[in-house]
């Protein structure tokens, strides 16, 4: 039976509507694939489902679900193009992710498959916005940090440094010392999570050394 234009025009709809829900999460914490990129995503996604039924039918291929099938493997190369490397690791893993739902969510939509697409949409913002809440409320994500620790004895303070992050099992990177007027100053970077970072400055923090921890600049999800 022929999908109407209504019914194609409703389900298009649908799609766009779903994951413009989507893209403005990604707005609002200024990511990457914001309100266009993802209404797009799911709205081809959903025509892409649409012309896989249709084609199919006009022209009576047995495989209705080719043309659909074939789009898992073409988000990917949109999805990749989301994820970078830089000194921390992957970032844009969750954006990556994120787009890879929006053409399931397009698909399901394509369908006519309204009550999956939803809930799918609602999962997605779930895992967003509270799962992200969560994250941030209980400091449960590892951070890229600046660790500086100035004081008059850097070498025995270095040494220290050193030992507590073997023994934390702590990468430090851009690991240096260097000399300001009297005092010494110990530098690294290292990815810690809250926990770890309130360890190394538990263990350091003592009269005679100034302690500060400052964020990276430029690590994003």
């Amino acid at each position: 039976m022929a999908i109407t234009y209504h019914q194609i025009l409703l389900r298009l709809l649908c799609a766009s509507g779903l994951g413009a829900a989507i893209g403005v999460e990604r707005e609002i914490h200024r990511r990457p694939a914001g309100i266009r990129t993802s209404m797009f995503v799911c709205m081809s996604t959903a025509l892409f489902t649409i012309l896989s039924i249709e084609i199919s039918r006009i022209y009576g291929d047995s495989s209705p679900t080719r043309i659909a099938s074939n789009i898992v493997q073409g988000i990917g190369f949109l999805g990749a193009g989301a994820i970078l490397k830089d000194s921390a690791g992957l970032v844009g893993m969750t954006t990556a992710a994120t787009i890879f739902a929006e053409a399931a969510i397009g698909m399901a939509a394509g369908g006519g498959l309204y009550g999956v697409a939803a809930s799918a949409t609602a999962i997605v913002l779930f895992g967003l916005f509270v799962m992200a809440w969560c994250v941030d409320r209980f400091s449960l994500r590892a951070r890229a940090m600046v660790f500086r620790f100035t004081s008059s004895h850097a070498e025995s303070v270095a040494t220290e440094i050193q030992r507590l992050l073997a023994g934390l099992k702590i990468p430090a990177q851009q690991f240096r010392v260097s000399m300001t007027g009297g005092n010494s100053i110990v530098e690294f970077e290292a990815i810690v999570s809250h926990r770890q970072q309130e360890q190394i400055v538990e263990q350091l923090n003592r009269q005679g050394v100034v302690t500060e921890v400052v964020p990276l600049q430029g690590h994003h999800e």
